[in-house]
């Protein structure tokens, strides 16, 4: 996937009571939580509540002491102001995100017409340090009215992308600049937040990484590549109707644009929008039928998703991880669309390490983690399994494209050195069962 980056900054560090830089003791040796855990067959909840005496239990190399204790939250009060303006010196990350209509191949012989950010699907990744600014000229290129949202970020209100919310829709051929301050760290994403389930569907949202200024989950399993996999679903054939008939009806808005006549015609009840509630109740009692109510249009029929995508791809056409023996990567999956799944990887356990961005009290071990929608989670696997292995969602309907399996939102870990490890597997390309 594309990624949008800017030039990395090293701001000081500032010692703060709440900052989730403190969040792990690195003095003294000791047993690590999850070592002691394992050893003594102890359950994530029991890790969790700790017990500070771990004199009796065997050291576990690889993880530092103090992981499940040292973690004292207190609040979750932003690391830095959310109202404050830029003040010299302080860094500001530009970007440029045009929105257009393209084809998107999910696989081969399978396209759809999508809205892209940058030309891409999904839009490319946005990675800037903890603290420094973000400002983003967001162009619309179509004929919808759109707006980026930036999920998980703390920021001023009038930022946050709400169209018709906490702003007007962003028009045809409008530009709105979004400023706000990167915080907190870690993984988050990005979204169209008008038509969402449409939008998202058609490839309206990316990857927003935060680096923190302290890498805590570095320290710890020392990583040396690291992978992010934006998770979503498309019912294919809700994406074309709707995008030929909103083609089709912005077309007349614009004639309309160009008709004084006709724009008498357009008011609040035709769009749906009004200033507050009591202009909507006012309308209601005056006969204004909602678009919801079924007696006037029947039941709007829900998406029945077909095809399940990793960064806009359906397997065979996933990009697989890669990994060597002794090496960690981190894994950063992000529920960007409607559906909850179930991530597996085979031959392996790997460590939860965070959530929705940040570092949990203690990682937990697992080989299979549930994504829902809208919450990112950071996993470490470690290379432990020489050969090919699978990583897939492990509800059965996301394994298919199209309903035949296999398919889907699956991709391959990839071990660089199997062969010299003596692991000769095919690499073997299956679309049908």
């Amino acid at each position: 996937m594309k990624k949008i980056d800017s030039p990395q900054s090293n701001p000081s560090e500032t010692d703060s009571p709440l900052s989730r830089r403190h969040f792990i003791s690195w003095a003294g040796a000791g047993t690590a939580a999850i070592g002691a855990g394992v050893l003594l067959g102890k359950t994530p909840s029991a890790l969790a509540s700790g017990v500070r005496d771990r004199s009796h239990v065997p050291s576990h190399p690889g993880v530092p002491p103090g992981w499940a204790n040292a973690f004292q939250p207190s609040s979750t009060l932003p690391e830095f102001p959310v109202r404050e303006a830029p003040k010299m010196g302080e860094k500001i990350h530009e970007f440029t995100i045009e929105l257009g209509i393209s084809v998107h191949e999910i696989v081969p012989g399978v396209k759809i017409h999508a809205f892209t950010y940058n030309g891409t699907y999904p839009g490319p990744e946005i990675r800037v340090p903890e603290g420094d600014w973000i400002l983003c000229h967001f162009t619309n290129r179509t004929p919808e009215i759109h707006t980026i949202h930036w999920h998980g970020m703390i920021l001023p209100n009038e930022m946050d992308g709400i169209p018709n919310g906490t702003q007007w829709g962003v028009g045809p051929g409008q530009t709105f600049n979004y400023l706000f301050r990167a915080q907190p760290a870690g993984t988050h994403f990005y979204h169209c937040h008008n038509m969402t389930n449409l939008h998202v569907q058609a490839g309206m949202f990316g990857a927003l990484i935060v680096e923190p200024k302290e890498d805590l989950v570095k320290k710890v399993f020392s990583y040396t590549r690291e992978y992010t996999l934006l998770l979503s679903e498309v019912d294919t054939v809700m994406v074309e109707r709707q995008m030929e008939e909103m083609l089709k009806m912005m077309g007349t808005m614009e004639k309309m644009n160009d008709d004084p006549k006709l724009m008498k015609e357009m008011n609040g009840r035709m769009m749906g929008w009004f200033i507050d509630k009591k202009a909507f109740l006012k309308a209601v009692e005056e006969g204004y039928v909602p678009p919801y109510v079924s007696a006037q249009r029947g039941r709007s029929v829900a998406p029945n998703f077909n095809f399940f995508l990793i960064n806009g791809k359906s397997y065979p056409m996933t990009e697989e991880l890669h990994i060597r023996s002794g090496e960690n990567i981190r894994v950063r999956l992000v529920g960007a669309g409607a559906s909850p799944h179930f991530m597996h990887l085979h031959g392996h356990d790997f460590w939860h390490v965070c959530q929705d961005g940040t570092p949990l009290q203690s990682p937990v071990r697992l080989n299979t983690i549930p994504i829902f929608p809208g919450t990112t989670s950071d996993i470490i696997i470690q290379g432990t399994n020489p050969g090919m292995w699978h990583f897939h969602d492990h509800s059965d309907l996301a394994s298919t494209n199209n309903g035949v399996f296999p398919g889907g939102m699956m991709t391959m870990l990839m071990y660089d050195d199997a062969e010299e490890k003596g692991v000769r597997v095919p690499e073997i390309v299956q679309v049908s069962s």
